[in-house]
């Protein structure tokens, strides 16, 4: 069992089947050792957003299911470089995550929201999980989803 796989495994981690695009997009693209990964919604393991994670974040939301979506997120974004790579372990570094939150007014947590997706990179990776990111929120994400996040991975 890889490296990857085995801290998934401690973590109770079970990567879903990888999400088909739902409209005119590819999942992933590589590129020498750069490989990107599209947005991924927070999708659950029966291929669907549980109600906390729709909707619009405001002033007064809690944290918690923001940073629930973006964790979830993430692990679409495994699951899809999973798929393109056929090993978790060719990911040399997480160089970039671009996180999005819907939101309907002033949400100042977004930073911490994000850490959902930036934390399990670390867990996952240690040191090579570090990476840049951006967060900001928006006025809609398809399907009426709280988060959506994107990835760039260096590849061997």
């Amino acid at each position: 069992m890889s490296q990857i796989a085995s801290r998934l495994e401690e973590l109770g981690i079970v990567l879903p089947a990888p999400v088909a695009p739902i409209a005119n997009y590819v999942p992933y693209a590589r590129i020498g050792r750069m490989l990107v990964i599209s947005g991924q919604l927070p999708l659950g393991s029966d291929g669907k957003i549980a109600p906390a994670h729709i909707g619009k974040l405001g002033p007064h939301s809690p944290i918690d299911g923001a940073r629930e979506a973006a964790r979830l997120c993430a692990i679409n974004l495994l699951a899809q470089a999973s798929a393109a790579l056929g090993d978790l372990d060719s990911i040399t570094q997480v160089v970039r995550l671009g996180g999005f939150f819907n939101v309907a007014s002033d949400f100042d947590s977004l930073p911490q929201a994000m850490n959902g997706a930036s934390d399990l990179m670390a867990a996952l990776f240690g040191e090579r999980g570090r990476h840049a990111r951006t967060t900001v929120g928006v006025a809609h994400l398809p399907l009426n989803a709280l988060a959506e996040v994107e990835a760039m991975f260096e590849v061997a």
